[in-house]
Order: structure tokens, then sequence, then C-alpha cells
């Protein structure tokens, strides 16, 4: 199922590989091979849960949070998937760790809904191979409400300070995450998926572009209503997520190194510009996603907008993020859209004020961090549905 092939196989889906030659030279290449290969660790411990059922998973659960070394006669699969996430590379951090992704916990919970709508999850849904599968699981179009909570939910465990740390719920549950895209990529490739066509299911340049999705994405999002990064905070940015990527199987070619938003940049155009343009199941996605969000955000007690407002105004900025896609998924012209400048000098003036006085940062981060916490306390305990099939009963 995730075994290589010769990169001479490219599935169809790969599309403008001349053109992206010329930019990206033996990168495309890299790229797609990429699109052959699953993750064989998490593809093997899906093999040890159905083969053994209970025991299989309850040795999981219980190496994810007590560690590898409290799980005796773990079986081989889930050993190995263990001593590959506890193994801390050298080139993290781990004091990172302790802090938490500051750079995304200081932004605005109101800037921070919109740029995981509108930025995130709509570009994750733009690559039309993503979309048919996702549509396929039907646990998207028909849920969208209770997925978007979920995917907030990892988010969230997953930034909070201490959250990575093992043991600890983000890193537990991006294992978990990990193990539910190998679950998905089995079941398809059961089902008849056509891999010539569109590669591995959620192959190593899909897990590359979820990476992206939130880290370059969501900031260039913001962008547009004048929220910038400084160059401290986008290393601080990067170096986080290099660990969040290997917790999820991810190729280190893919991230390491990666320091800002230029050279996540060159990434994001690689795949970008040799995907297909987004069809009927990208559009379905992002209408049911959007509609959702903006729910969401007007619910909100004193919320300064109500559901419609909200949509005006994600619609102009993920028109404007999207820009020639934006038609292809959907996203319809808002009349917000020729206010944008004027939104854009607030806040980047609000985001100056922010950065020059002392301990307005931290503030920053510390709302943010109640702010999640209270998205984690939202869902009330029950489990998402990647940690339903990590569930040992």
């Amino acid at each position: 199922m995730t075994a290589s092939k010769n990169v001479s196989s490219v599935p169809e889906r790969a599309v403008n590989l001349a053109a992206a030659r010329d930019r990206h030279g033996v990168r495309v290449d890299a790229m797609l091979q990429a699109l052959h290969e699953g993750d064989p660790l998490a593809d093997t411990v899906i093999v040890e849960f159905d083969e053994l059922g209970r025991s299989a998973r309850a040795a999981l659960q219980r190496g994810l949070a007590e560690g590898r070394a409290r799980v005796p006669d773990v079986p081989p699969g889930i050993d190995a998937l263990l001593a590959q996430v506890e193994a801390v590379p050298g080139w993290f951090s781990p004091e990172l760790l302790d802090d938490g992704d500051r750079t995304s916990l200081a932004v605005p919970p109101h800037w921070r809904g919109l740029a995981f709508a509108g930025g995130s999850l709509a570009h994750t849904y733009r690559s039309p191979a993503i979309a048919r599968l996702l549509v396929g699981t039907g646990r998207l179009t028909s849920t969208a409400p209770r997925r978007l909570a979920e995917t907030g939910l990892w988010n969230a465990s997953a930034v909070l300070p201490g959250g990575l740390r093992r043991g600890a719920p983000g890193y537990v549950q991006t294992v978990q995450v990990r193990l539910l895209h190998a679950r998905v990529r089995a079941s398809a490739m059961a089902h008849g998926w056509d891999a010539d066509t569109w590669g591995v299911p959620i192959n190593q340049a899909d897990v590359a572009r979820t990476w992206l999705d939130f880290t370059v994405v969501p900031f260039r999002f913001l962008e547009g209503v004048g929220y910038r990064l400084t160059a401290d905070e986008q290393s601080r940015l990067y170096r986080y997520w290099w660990y969040v990527g290997h917790l999820l199987g991810l190729d280190e070619k893919f991230f390491l190194g990666i320091e800002d938003h230029e050279q996540a940049g060159e990434l994001l155009d690689l795949l970008d510009s040799t995907s297909a343009a987004p069809d009927e199941n990208s559009r379905a996605l992002v209408g049911a996603l959007f509609d959702a969000a903006t729910t969401n955000l007007a619910a909100v007690p004193q919320s300064p907008l109500n559901a419609s407002g909200w949509r005006d105004l994600l619609n102009a900025l993920a028109g404007r993020y999207h820009g020639e896609a934006a038609p292809a998924l959907g996203i319809e012209e808002s009349p917000v859209s020729a206010v944008l400048p004027l939104l854009a000098v607030g806040e980047a003036k609000a985001r100056r004020y922010q950065l020059q006085v002392p301990g307005a940062v931290q503030e920053a981060v510390e709302d943010g961090t109640r702010a999640f916490h209270g998205v984690i306390a939202a869902l009330g305990g029950a489990s998402a549905a990647y940690q339903d099939d990590v569930a040992a009963s």
C-alpha cells in the first residue's frame, strides 16, 4: 500500500510539471515520489489493530499516555511507532514545548477563527484529490460543525503550553490524527481507490500540505487584515511545527530548515502549482465549512456581527487570499472586499502597538491560552473521530 514507485509513474493529479520544474527543479521529482508514499509505521499499526483488536489498541493508548517503557510485550509495529515519536530529534529545542506555539496563541480569537476556516481548511480542500477522499469518507459535508470542532480541538491541544510533551493531550492527539490518516488510507485502498490517478491516499505530499495549512497559510491569510509576523515570530512558529511534523510522520525533507514564510511559500507554490483546480467536492466542503464557521463566530457572546456579516467578511478575506482559485472554491464576491484596506490599516496599527508595548504580546498569549482551553472544554469530553479508532473498547 505504501511501497515506493519510480517517479516515472506520475499520478494524473500532478499537473503543470514543466512550469514547476522551471521554478523548483529537482524538488518536483521529490514531490512526485511523495505522492506514492504513505506512512509505513502508522500503516503497520492499523494492521495490528485489525489483527489483534482491543489488546493492540490498549497497548498503543498506554504507550502514548505513559511511555513506551511502560508497555510490556507490545506488538512490534506499535513498539516501532512509539519509539519514533518518543525520539526527540537533535534539531529540536525541547524548551519550546513548555511555551507552546506562542505565535499562534497571540492571534486574536476572531482572526484566528477566520484564518482557520478561510485559510487553513479551505486551502486543504483546494486539492481535488484530498477533497475527493474527504467527501468519500462522509466525514465533512454532513457533519461539518462537529468536524470543524474536532480539528479545532486537536489544534488547540497541540499549541497550548506543554501540549506536546510526552503523554500530554496534544502529543497523544497528534499521533491519533496520524493513525486516523492511516485508517482512512487503508479503507480507501481496500475500496478501490485509484492510486494511478490520485496517488496514495493522504500521502506525504498531502501531509506536507496539512503542515503548511497550520503555518504559512493562516498567517499569510491574516496579512490581508494587517496582522504580520516579525522574523523572530516566524522562526519560532516553524521550529515549533517542525516537531508537530515529526509526530505526524512527515518526512523531514519537507519541513526541516524552513524558518520563514518565504521558504514555506516555495513549498506551498510547488504543491499548489502542480495540483488541479478545485472541483465540485472542494466546493461542497468549503460551503459546509463556511456555514459552520460563520455560525460559530456569530454565536460567540457579544459578537459584533451576525452570521451573515461574518460570512461577508470571510468571503472577502478568503477571496483575497485564494485569488483566482476563489470562484472554483465557491467563494462568493463580498461587499466587504472594498473596505479590507481600511480594516488592514486599523489592524496593522493595533499590531504595532502590541509589539511595542511591554507585556502586550504576553497578555495576548495568555488570552489565547484561555480561549484554547475554552475550545477544549466546549467539546465536553466527547471523543473525536481521530480518537475513535484508537479506543480500546
